[in-house]
Formats: structure tokens, C-alpha cells, sequence
């Protein structure tokens, strides 16, 4: 036995707020959505994607051309490429002996064929890290399925452990980036106004993540929602569904922050938004919301992609190429500022969860309103009932279904 194993309890215990006791993980698995690696793995991973939908081929060819137009390669996976190297060498500067995996929802590495991999390497505890801050089905349950599922199907279901960690979308790490982001946005709007002749035009902040149906909002997070109470207080909330006041409570921290955006107004908006158009999703989109911006007197928008943890396909085509465009066509000032991507603090936060499900470290780093999520998901968190009237085996869930291992 090492010094981190001895150091830790291997019990599977977990207290009344879904805080997990320590245990000793061998492995570290990154979960993402994946992304096609060239023009023929396009409509694949689109059929992948929609899985279960009947989009035919042609309505997939349609947002095809937004990868189609890069190469037909995603951004996303040498991101995560990126995200591991970052991990794995934080990871070992702060001494943990910690092999990173990845894996991903919709392309290859897929997750099922990663843990088999992790299995056969001799892993038996694996703590998963998704690329999804946010709580909602398809930022955090959807992982949990993911990996149920994978245990299932490849008869490692009592023999290999998955854990998760925490969303993180509260954690100063995850934020600070963002801090940095908006100060640099406001410096260079206020340029862009000042060389157009207009330097006390009124700036937005914008704030933007990926819209979800309203159905997904109206079951993000638990049902019950009196178990938020000691986690995220009902009654500070600032929008009615748990997705989007997750969101508007990191703006609020963020702009605190940020002595510069004082008396600005800021916002909330949606992008790339999915799907049959009589189904209702989070709304305004943000190219609707610049228009009224110009009629209201804006002459200039500072865009966060809060929702996103890198520059993926859904920032550089729906941010940086349409959003801008519309901006540019209204003749508002425009700047898109970055992800946290591989930034500094956002590593060594993903890392200090690492080290708290370990027992490396003491506390819960939180910031905003809310305090740290659940490591152990309430009962029907996030839940989505598929068409057949079925839902899927998650892990890391007080109802889970998947059996974890006697080790």
C-alpha cells in the first residue's frame, strides 16, 4: 500500500448533503461530447449526436456545413488533448500519481472502450471528470448514463468503480478566467467605441451558454428541491429554473469582480439551440437579443461563453462567426472573450476536485451564492424519461442503479 492509499478510507459512504467520503481512485477519466476528426466522420458523429431522433441525413448536412467549413475536424478534440496534457502535468507537479484517460459521448475515444481499456490496465477506481460545468440532463446526468450504461454493456458492472466529480461551474477556478476575460472585453470595446468616434457609448455584458429545452430546465437538478436548501437556497435564486440561475449566479460573481463593468447592464442569452421548432427552449437567442440591444441604444457587447469550458464548435461558429456577423451588420462594438480552456486557475481548480475526492485537500472551494454541488446526485436529479417510458443506469446518483464493486 502507498502513501496515498494509506492515507485514505476505501468505504463508498456518503453523508446527507451527497458530500463522498475519500477514496483511493487509480485513475482519472475525461469525459467530453466528442467531435469528428475529418469531413467523412461528420454525418457519423452527427447520426450519433441525435441518436434516437429520426433526423434524416439531409437536416444533419445543415449544421454539417458548420464543421464542414473547418475541415470537417471539431475544435473540441484537441482541446481535450490539451485539457489531459494540462491535467496530467498539474497532477504530477503536486505529486499525484494519477493516470489520465479520455473519453468521449459521440466519437472516438468512446467512453465504453476507455474503461474497458482502464479495466484491463489493471484500474479498479476510476473518479470521471466531465467537460460540462453545469447541472442539467445532458451537462451532468447524461455522463452518469454514459458511464452506467458502458459498465453494463461491457460486463464490467461490479468489477470496475466510477465515481464523478462535482459540477463545477461555482468554482473560483472555473470563474477566474472569466474575470480576467471581461476586464480585457471592456478595455477593448471602450477602444473599438473611442476609435469610431462614440467613446461613451453604452456596452452590454452578455452572458452566453447553450440553450436547452424548457423541459430540461424545468428537471435540472433534483425534484425535491428542499435538497438544495443547504446547497443552493431556493429563495435566492435568480431565475426560475435551477440551469439558468446556476448561470446568472457565476455572472453575478463575476461582474463583483470586476470593478470595471460598474453600472453596466448584463444579460443572459442562449446559442445553439437544437431540434423540432414547436419544442420550446430557453430563450432570447442572442443574435434576437443584439437587435434589441441596437434599438434600446447599445453601441457595443462583450460576450462571455460562461456556458463552455473551451473554444469548441459551438463558440467559434455560433459566437465568433454568427453572433459576430450579426454584430458587425448592426454596427455594434463586439468582442468574444476566450474559455476557460487550459488557463492556469482552471486546471488547478479541476485539480484541487481531484484532490478533495482523495482526501488531498480540506474543504469545498465555492464561490457565488450557492455553495458546493453534490458529489453524490439526489434521487432523480436531472432525470429525463426516455419515449419508451424507461430512464437509463447512471453512476454517481443516491438512486443509481449500477452496482459498484465490493473492493
Amino acid at each position: 500500500m502507498n502513501d496515498l492509499e494509506s492515507a485514505l478510507t476505501s468505504t463508498a459512504d456518503y453523508d446527507a448533503q451527497g458530500v463522498m467520503t475519500p477514496k483511493p481512485y487509480d485513475a482519472l477519466l475525461l469525459a467530453s461530447f466528442g467531435g469528428p476528426e475529418g469531413q467523412e466522420d461528420v454525418i457519423p458523429f452527427l447520426r450519433n449526436v441525435t441518436r434516437g431522433r429520426g433526423i434524416p441525413d439531409e437536416r444533419l448536412e445543415e449544421v454539417a456545413t458548420h464543421y464542414r467549413a473547418n475541415g470537417g475536424v471539431s475544435p473540441i478534440n484537441e482541446q481535450n488533448r490539451a485539457l489531459k496534457a494540462a491535467l496530467e502535468a498539474e497532477l504530477a507537479a503536486q505529486g499525484i500519481d494519477l493516470p489520465v484517460y479520455w473519453g468521449n459521448r459521440n466519437w472516438d475515444p468512446f467512453i465504453q472502450p476507455t474503461l474497458e481499456q482502464m479495466y484491463e490496465s489493471g484500474h479498479r477506481r476510476v473518479l470521471m471528470l466531465s467537460t460540462s460545468a453545469y447541472s442539467g440532463y445532458s451537462s451532468c446526468r447524461q455522463y452518469r448514463e454514459d458511464a452506467g450504461v458502458a459498465l453494463k454493456a461491457s460486463g464490467l458492472e461490479g468489477k470496475l468503480e466510477v465515481d464523478k466529480v462535482r459540477q463545477y461551474f461555482n468554482t473560483p477556478g472555473f470563474i477566474q478566467p472569466s474575470v480576467e476575460g471581461l476586464k480585457e472585453g471592456l478595455a477593448s470595446v471602450r477602444e473599438q467605441l473611442a476609435q469610431s468616434g462614440n467613446p461613451d457609448g453604452q456596452i452590454k455584458i452578455v452572458f452566453a451558454t447553450h440553450s436547452i429545452p424548457n423541459s430540461d430546465a424545468d428537471a435540472a437538478g433534483p425534484r425535491d428541491k428542499s435538497y438544495l436548501e443547504g446547497t443552493f437556497p431556493v429563495e435566492e435564486w435568480p431565475a426560475a429554473d435551477l440551469y439558468s440561475a446556476q448561470h446568472l449566479a457565476v455572472a453575478q460573481e463575476i461582474l463583483a469582480q470586476v470593478p470595471e463593468a460598474a453600472g453596466l447592464e448584463h444579460s443572459l442569452v442562449f446559442q445553439s439551440r437544437s431540434g423540432a421548432p414547436h419544442i420550446p427552449w430557453l430563450e432570447p437567442d442572442i443574435n434576437d437579443a443584439f437587435e434589441e440591444y441596437k434599438e434600446q441604444g447599445v453601441a457595443g457587447v462583450v460576450v462571455m461563453p460562461i456556458g463552455f469550458i473551451s473554444d469548441h464548435m459551438e463558440v467559434l461558429w455560433d459566437l465568433d462567426t454568427e453572433a459576430k456577423q450579426t454584430a458587425a451588420d448592426l454596427g455594434l462594438a463586439f468582442h468574444r472573450a476566450p474559455t476557460a480552456g487550459t488557463h492556469p486557475a482552471f486546471v488547478q481548480g479541476l485539480v484541487g476536485l481531484v484532490k478533495e475526492r482523495l482526501g488531498l485537500s480540506t474543504g469545498r472551494a465555492a464561490a457565488t451564492t450557492c455553495g458546493a454541488w453534490f458529489d453524490v446526485c439526489r434521487p432523480e436529479c436531472c432525470v429525463k424519461v426516455m419515449r419508451d417510458g424507461t430512464t437509463k443506469p447512471t453512476i454517481a446518483a443516491v438512486d443509481a442503479e449500477v452496482k459498484a464493486p465490493a473492493l
